[in-house]
């Protein structure tokens, strides 16, 4: 169940890339799940690594 709710999250996550070639990414239905990286599939591992931080604290906090 986890699994499947950060695979829908990733799929509904924006990526832009930034006038220093950077990219940025987030997830608009997590809010405050954000990431930076040179590279877009550094920003994506590093965008689910938030991700996955997010739910366990969400989960430990029992927020919905």
């Amino acid at each position: 169940m986890i699994l499947e709710y950060v695979e829908e999250a990733m799929e509904r996550a924006i990526y832009e890339k930034l006038k220093d070639g950077t990219f940025v990414g987030r997830i608009p239905v997590c809010p405050g799940v954000t990431a930076t990286a040179k590279t877009l599939a550094q920003c994506q591992k590093e965008l689910q690594d938030i991700l996955d931080g997010w739910l366990i604290v969400k989960l430990r906090h029992g927020d919905k």
